[in-house]
């Protein structure tokens, strides 16, 4: 058997308004991974990551068709020669703005793109305040799924609030998929209490790889994210994880152990027809 192994990398970012100092830091970031590790194929980089708005209004430098902001995203993965996957920006599409995951070859080839499907809604109540954060009022749902292959593993394309749907999970792993990546901007009080177990639980459910990038820090006044960005085996073991500032963190992906996990129990016979 040829051995089939994916080397990536994840940067754990805290993104503000401006893309411009998004922009710096995950350039930084990617030129510090690839000293460190000169063979990663890929960079995933988390939810929103090119603008962070304060959750009440949309920012407003939005993707629209291949404006200035969709060339800047593509021109990170030409720049450094390298597969730029899973990171989301609000994206325009007529009158609609959707929180779109972008996936580039280093060549610039757009390899897929994914809308996200389940948008947030929580009320964060304490004893002194309530903040609620309802992504409706910015956003539109996608509706689709969407996959793409790279590297001989199969993707299923995923952001944050998705991960509490297993059906949607499901779906991915009828559909072949290997690997899912999940971009995130995770709150402190959720990720505390929920991320790690259900990104397992994703994991160990449809044997296989995941990739949650996830946001850090303080964004603005009214958001900040859990980070601890995390990668995931199929057999629901965290092999690499960041704390909770900026940080890059690597794994590789192993497709015989993937195999290996999937022919050990076989989930695919126990789906319902």
């Amino acid at each position: 058997d040829i051995l089939i192994i994916m080397k990536i990398a994840l940067i754990q970012i805290c993104s503000k308004l401006d893309p411009a100092l998004n922009l710096e830091r995950i350039n930084e970031l990617i030129l510090k991974a690839k000293r460190e590790k000169p063979d990663t194929e890929a960079i995933f980089l988390p939810e929103v990551f090119y603008s962070m708005s304060d959750g009440r209004s949309v920012t407003p430098y939005l993707v629209e068709g291949e404006n200035e902001h969709f060339e800047k995203i593509k021109n990170i993965a030409i720049k450094h020669k390298i597969n730029l996957l899973g990171g989301s920006a609000a994206t325009k599409v007529g009158e609609r703005v959707y929180n779109r995951s972008f996936n580039f070859s280093p060549t610039g080839e757009l390899l897929s793109f994914y809308d996200k499907i389940h948008l947030f809604k929580i009320d964060l109540k304490s004893n002194t305040n309530s903040t609620v954060i309802d992504e409706s009022k910015n956003y539109t749902a996608g509706s689709e799924l969407k996959m793409f292959e790279l590297n001989e593993f199969k993707f299923g394309l995923n952001i944050c609030f998705d991960l509490r749907f297993p059906e949607l999970f499901r779906k991915h792993f009828q559909n072949g998929v290997e690997v899912f990546t999940l971009s995130s901007a995770f709150t402190v009080p959720t990720g505390r209490a929920h991320w790690e177990t259900l990104l397992r639980a994703r994991a160990i459910e449809n044997q296989a790889y995941i990739i949650a990038c996830n946001q850090c820090g303080v964004h603005n006044d009214y958001l900040s994210s859990y980070g601890h960005s995390m990668v995931v085996n199929p057999w629901g073991e965290v092999i690499a994880q960041a704390g909770e500032d900026e940080a890059i963190i690597y794994a590789e992906l192993d497709k015989e152990f993937l195999n290996k996990v999937r022919g050990r129990m076989d989930m695919k016979r126990q789906l319902p027809t």
